[in-house]
Order: C-alpha cells, then sequence, then structure tokens
C-alpha cells in the first residue's frame, strides 16, 4: 500500500514522502480499514514537527482521524463488518491506504452522514463537545475564548448555542468577525482594535464571564482571563501563537481565578462509555440538523501533501483540509 512516511521531525512538507509499505494485517480485536478521507490537524503536524506530547519512533506515519471502509476482521471481532462504513480520530498512522485500528475505538457511520463530516466528528468536534461538558455550565451562562475563527473555536459557539450558553468569540483581525458572522456566529469580538473589551462588555450586558478558553498563548491568554469574573476559570486548550502564558498576576490572585488544561486525547481516554456514547450521539444529531457546520476547504491526494499543509496553514481558512488515498 501507499502511506506517507517521515524519516526525521521537521516542516511537514518537507520531510512527509509518499512510500510504498507492506499491507498491514489485524491482529486480535482488530480491523483493517481502507482510507476513505481524512482530515489534516494541527496535531497531527506538530507531531511531524516533534513539538507535541507524543512523539512516535521513527520512520513515522502520520495522521490520527479518517473515515474508511472495514476492509478486513482479526480474530474476535464480532460487533463490525467487512463492508462497513467507520470513523476514527485516536488511530495513529491513518494518513495511508489502508490503516489498521482497535474495533472498540471505531464508531459506525450512519449512512445519512457524508465522508466529508464522518472524516472529521471525532477529533475536532468531540474535543470541543468535551470541553463544553467539562465545564459545568448551565443555560443562560456566559463564556469567552480566542481563536473563535479555528475549528474549535467555531464548533464550541455552535454547540453552546445549541445548549443555551452564551459564547463571545474572540479574533486577532477585524476580517475575522464577518466571515464568523458569514457562518452564523455573530457574538465576536475583533482584539486588534482599543475599545474590544467595551464591546465584549456591550455584548454581555455586563453579565459574568465564568470560563474563558484559550486556545493562543502569550499575552492573548492574559486578555481572556482579564475579561474573567471573580472565581472565574481559564481553560489552556492551544497554544497556537505561543508555548509559553502571559498572565497578570493581579487577574489570578484578585479575582481568585483557576487555571487548567485540557487535553483531548486524555479527556476521551478516560471518559466513562457511556457518556462518551451520549455526547457521540448529540454530535451526529448536530451535524445532521445542521446545529453543527463541518465545512471542507479542500481535499487533496496523499501525493498533494505539501500542497494540502500550506492550505491547512493558511490563515483565514473555512473547514478543514482533507486527504483522500
Amino acid at each position: 500500500m501507499r502511506a506517507l512516511v517521515h524519516h526525521e521531525f521537521g516542516d511537514p512538507r518537507v520531510v512527509l514522502r509518499v512510500e510504498e509499505r507492506p499491507l498491514p494485517q489485524p491482529g486480535p480485536g482488530q480491523v483493517r480499514v481502507r482510507m476513505l478521507l481524512s482530515a489534516i490537524h494541527n496535531h497531527d503536524l506538530w507531531t511531524i514537527r516533534g513539538t507535541y506530547g507524543f512523539k512516535p519512533d521513527l520512520p513515522a506515519l502520520a495522521g490520527t482521524e479518517a473515515v474508511g471502509i472495514v476492509d478486513a476482521l482479526g480474530n474476535g471481532v464480532d460487533q463490525l463488518k467487512v463492508g462497513q462504513r467507520v470513523a476514527t480520530g485516536g488511530t495513529f498512522g491513518v494518513w495511508a491506504e489502508y490503516f489498521v485500528a482497535d474495533a472498540a475505538g471505531l464508531i459506525p457511520v450512519p449512512d445519512a452522514l457524508t465522508d466529508e463530516s464522518a472524516a472529521q466528528l471525532v477529533s475536532m468536534p468531540f474535543s470541543a463537545i468535551s470541553l463544553l461538558h467539562s465545564l459545568n455550565l448551565h443555560e443562560g451562562d456566559w463564556l469567552i475564548q480566542n481563536a473563535a475563527n479555528g475549528a474549535v473555536g467555531r464548533m464550541v459557539a455552535q454547540l453552546g448555542a445549541a445548549r443555551g450558553i452564551n459564547v463571545v468569540g474572540l479574533v486577532r483581525r477585524t476580517a475575522g468577525v464577518e466571515e464568523l458572522r458569514a457562518q452564523g456566529v455573530e457574538r465576536v469580538v475583533a482584539t486588534d482594535t482599543d475599545d474590544w473589551r467595551g464591546k465584549v462588555a456591550e455584548i454581555t450586558g455586563g453579565a459574568p464571564i465564568h470560563v474563558g478558553i484559550d486556545s493562543v498563548g502569550g499575552t492573548s491568554a492574559g486578555d481572556v482571563l482579564a475579561t474573567l469574573a471573580t472565581n472565574g476559570t481559564l481553560v489552556v486548550f492551544g497554544a497556537m501563537a505561543s508555548p509559553t502564558l502571559q498572565l497578570a498576576s493581579g487577574d489570578v490572585i484578585f479575582k481568585q481565578a483557576t487555571v487548567r488544561g485540557f487535553w483531548g486525547s486524555v479527556v476521551s481516554r478516560e471518559m466513562p462509555a457511556n457518556l462518551k456514547g451520549q455526547l457521540f450521539q448529540e454530535l451526529m444529531g448536530r451535524v445532521l440538523d445542521g446545529t453543527l457546520t463541518l465545512p471542507v476547504a479542500a481535499t487533496l491526494n496523499l501525493d498533494d501533501i505539501s500542497t494540502a499543509v500550506t492550505a491547512s496553514d493558511t490563515a483565514g481558512r473555512v473547514g478543514k483540509v482533507l486527504l483522500r488515498a
């Protein structure tokens, strides 16, 4: 089979190459899946660069989320069948024509769900809904987030609205406000204007903001913290711009703020199976009824990985970049 492989860590556009690899064989409790579409995520690219929390042995395959067709069953697998369409968000090495996955971790995809949606259903949407679930917010509560025009930011806004939670989004450029409004996300403020804090207060009507989500790092994390009410919580989800947080000690001390992290892969692994099932059912329902949208920016072949990575890294991109085998 053909697969994307890197023999060193570095720029994915440089180090990734399509190579011939042996067709993988499923072991007990596993299945082999023929890949249809696979999403490119930031954490995939960070892993290839060697800067993520997971560092594979080299040479390494790449990619973690895909939709595909079950091609072969290992011993003991009776809950899936050959020809069935499945999705995975936690199987390493899916940027290939075929991959092997644990049967228990695969999600059967209903016929009504498109390949394009199924290819990006698990990782980012499930992180977004798991994050919302972890915040203990109630209908009518307020939260604020930066990187509001990112994939997770947009999903948090849509899912939050569906749950009756008020979400204010921060973007770093004014153009991002209109981009999100075009997607139906209205409560957005650009921080490149001097009066952005006043605009946030105008949107909330002075209501307390209990939770802030930071996906940027640096001074942006401090900006989010500064808007929170006393006893508010800053949740660190990502570090798009800086690996360090710049927080005013006065905000932490006098607001008696809590700062904590959220790593979706760990949360998903430790989540009870019944709760995980409930959240996935909600996700599928939201996608099918149009409450949650999963746009696609581009779909490219494995051979076009350099172009695909460039497209994925493009500022202002709306939707995921997908790879097809």
